[in-house]
């Protein structure tokens, strides 16, 4: 595309775009957003600051104004139950950080770092107030690594409830105790066949544990209900935890599948515990779980993801907002394990929409993508979209961090921040305030 075709291009939408200076020029997407029973809120980094804390505004707004009681974010569902509990004032620990404690796994700053300390603070805040008894909003992780942590969960329930089954649950579980804490090495031996695997052991623990309802109910009201569901979903999660270590040596398509649906599947038994399938749920995951995936070339790979799961269950009651950011910093690492940095983010490439959103010069805005206006079918051409995770190799960023993708059958709207800055984690190491890098990396000019 030419400079002044661009130029011209870029014009069209400008003036589509809601522009962005107050927190007053989001009132229109709240009254979009607020109307579905689903908000999926992306986000174009893992380490992205601007990207926490308009996301954490939208969810404030969209639990006061709008009545949303769910928050279910890509993290560990017994790491994020900790933060649960401290939100709903079932738990004293000292503050928010100490309730994000859990989380000590790489990546740790996707959780534990300054605009989740806010927000934690804020949604026990809220909570606790005594006008909100019968209107608090609930915090939890969707995600399925936590394999082992569930298992101890699951222990810790039953050793409470039922010795006898925690007795059960503990033989069905030892068939791991070969592999340690490491369960991609279970998953490589039993795919290698140098060991059976444990599928039989954890569906069976699953299988009586939700037999065991009726019996566990009738002991102490709802909070032995609010325990036996966070329970079943730590063995559900072993459960599935189980086939997505195995599909990990088989294939990339197969394991995303699988999280993906997993965390689909958790929305799901979220609704359906509280408040019968009523409650108004606000998800926190990247844009590539939540944009629908049918809009971009993962759908060739034969990969779905939550954001296609949710629109093919649900339908209209879903509305996906994705982010977008032209250049800045983003924390990351080099390489998966290794110490977060805070980095230089390259400019977007030619043919993105990244680059197409800096050629409007508005250096924040948002579009409604379910207008039917110029600016929507121009950006109904595929183009090229940027996606980091908890890794960023600059380096190679057209093969490592872009997709092909067609914005508004991805998304409900789109947030554009032009420039953005690193997301600031709890535990600032010498390697994340060294990390930045200059501004001609990797040519070194």
């Amino acid at each position: 595309m030419s400079t002044l075709t661009l130029s011209r291009e870029a014009d069209v939408v400008a003036q589509a775009a809601h522009r962005i200076s107050t927190a007053a020029d989001y009132d229109r997407l709240i009254e979009l957003a607020g109307a579905a029973q689903f908000v999926l809120i992306g986000e174009a980094s893992h380490g992205t600051h601007d990207f926490y804390t308009t996301r954490a505004e939208l969810t404030r707004r969209l639990i006061e104004e709008k009545g949303f009681r769910i928050v279910a974010l890509e993290a560990d569902w017994p790491d994020m139950l900790r933060v649960h509990r401290y939100v709903t004032g079932r738990a004293n620990e000292r503050g928010a950080a100490e309730a994000l404690g859990d989380f000590r796994r790489f990546p740790v700053w996707m959780w534990r770092n300054t605009v989740m300390v806010e927000f934690v603070n804020w949604l026990r805040g809220w909570n606790l107030h005594p006008d909100r008894k019968n209107a608090r909003a609930g915090i939890f992780g969707m995600d399925l690594y936590s394999m082992h942590a569930s298992m101890e969960s699951v222990l810790g329930y039953l050793d409470k409830v039922d010795a006898e089954a925690a007795r059960r649950a503990r033989r069905r579980y030892s068939c791991f105790e070969h592999f340690g804490e490491d369960p991609q090495a279970y998953g490589y031996a039993t795919t290698r066949g140098h060991s059976e695997p444990c599928e039989e052991a954890v569906v069976a623990q699953l299988i009586e544990l939700r037999r065991k309802y009726g019996e566990f109910m009738s002991r102490d009201g709802q909070v032995a209900k609010d325990e036996f569901f966070y329970a079943e979903q730590n063995a559900r999660l072993v459960t599935n935890a189980e086939r997505y270590y195995r599909s990990m040596f088989r294939g990339r398509e197969e394991s995303w599948n699988l999280r993906d649906k997993h965390m689909t599947e958790t929305l799901a038994a979220l609704i359906g515990h509280f408040d019968s399938g009523r409650s108004k749920v606000i998800v926190w995951a990247h844009n590539s779980h939540l944009g629908d995936a049918r809009a971009t070339d993962m759908s060739a790979r034969g990969e779905c993801n939550v954001g296609q799961l949710t629109r093919e269950r649900f339908g209209e009651r879903v509305f996906g907002i994705g982010f977008s950011t032209y250049s800045g910093t983003v924390t990351a690492a080099r390489d998966w394990g290794e110490p977060a940095e805070c980095r230089r983010v390259r400019p977007g490439l030619p043919g993105s929409y990244e680059e197409f959103f800096h050629a409007t010069e508005v250096p924040r805005f948002w579009l409604n993508l379910r207008e039917a206006n110029a600016a929507t079918k121009l950006l109904r051409e595929r183009r090229l979209q940027r996606a980091i995770g908890v890794i960023y190799r600059p380096e190679t960023e057209r093969g490592s961090h872009y997709f092909e993708a067609c914005l508004p059958e991805q998304f409900d709207a789109l947030i554009h921040l032009d420039e953005t800055r690193a997301l600031e984690p709890l535990e600032r190491n010498s390697e994340w305030v060294r990390g930045e890098l200059p501004e001609t990396y990797p040519e070194g000019l």
